[in-house]
């Protein structure tokens, strides 16, 4: 809104420069010794004759081309602007015949008083070809900017209830382990669901935070797991790059696909997951060991989260981004390589 209201100030303000200076013209070039006049028009009527072109261009513009050109009115239009035009030519003809005589009785000044007004004219007709045009260009970019907003909503909606699924799952089989790690691990959940509910409805979270949260849920899953799956997480970060900001909840769909596939079927599961940024280029890997049993098994229901992933990166990182998946030899390996704001 404040942006909109200094660029409309800044139009007015251009607007009431130029014609200024048209209008007043004659008294900056010229002297009075001559009656202010340039070349052969005194400065009189170069301003009364700058007062009907000033009249020609905002009648244009702001009655007949909105009233009738973009309504597809072209004969009301051509119409209207042939009267304005001739309109013209009659006042300027009686008032050099009342105020300013004897310069009907050359005729070369005729071309410099008449024709001026077509000219005017047609400019007027350029610029509000120019303004539709960007106003088109600008609407059509607010309307992708709220579809783009509205499909980030639904997917950022859409990764929440997923996650909590899954976590939730992890819980249900500690509880029937009866294990003693459940309180820890539920006092883990409230905190990753607190940034869930707070810190990640906004637009971009602090890449420091990200991490804690990722953290987090690698902690909530070695409580599940125990020794029964190595986990090797190495993250190096440092302090000016707690300056970046990241979409959140984007790296946790990789970690979750880990522990989806890298568990449960293997008699050695290993889960390495590295993070590192250089020069606000962040690049993160995810490896796991997985079985063909185990992707056909559980494929049916884990495709939301790579997926979902997927589109938060094409929406807001497009040309900023590289995501390669590899799963040769039993191994499963994620790379992200994202650059930072």
């Amino acid at each position: 809104m404040k942006v909109s209201i200094k660029v409309r100030y800044i139009h007015i303000m251009l607007h009431v420069l130029i014609w200024g200076t048209v209008l007043l013209l004659p008294y900056f070039v010229s002297t009075a010794a001559n009656g202010y006049a340039i070349g052969s028009i005194p400065g009189l009527l170069f301003t009364e004759a700058g007062i009907i072109h000033l009249a020609i261009f905002y009648i244009n513009a702001l009655y007949l081309y909105p009233r009738f050109y973009n309504k597809r009115s072209w004969l009301l239009y051509i119409m209207g602007s042939v009267l304005l035009i001739f309109g013209s030519f009659w006042l300027k003809h009686h008032i050099m015949m009342g105020w300013f005589p004897e310069l009907t009785k050359t005729p070369s000044v005729y071309k410099f008083v008449f024709p001026p007004s077509i000219v005017v004219f047609v400019i007027s007709l350029i610029y509000c070809r120019i303004v539709d045009s960007i106003r088109t260009e600008r609407e059509q970019k607010e309307k992708q900017a709220t579809q783009l907003l509205t499909e980030l909503k639904f997917l950022r909606s859409q990764i929440s209830p997923h996650f909590l699924f899954n976590v939730l799952t992890n819980l249900v089989s500690l509880a029937r382990k009866k294990s003693d790690k459940l309180e820890q691990s539920l006092i883990m959940l409230s905190d990753l669901m607190r940034y869930m509910l707070y810190d990640a409805q906004g637009k971009k979270v602090a890449l420091q935070k990200e991490i804690e949260y990722l953290s987090s849920y690698i902690e909530l899953q070695k409580l599940r797991f125990g020794n029964d799956v190595q986990v090797n997480s190495r993250i190096e970060l440092d302090k000016e790059d707690d300056l970046y900001t990241i979409e959140p909840m984007l790296l946790i769909p990789f970690v979750e696909n880990a522990f989806k596939h890298g568990v449960g079927y293997n008699e050695q599961p290993q889960i390495d997951i590295e993070l590192s940024v250089y020069r606000g280029m962040m690049i993160f890997e995810v490896r796991n060991k997985f079985e063909d049993e185990s992707v056909s098994s559980k494929d049916e229901n884990s495709g939301i989260g790579l997926a979902n992933v997927r589109s938060r990166l094409n929406l807001l990182y497009k040309d900023n981004y590289t995501l390669t998946i590899n799963n040769n030899d039993d191994l499963f390996h994620i790379t992200l390589t994202l650059k930072l704001v």
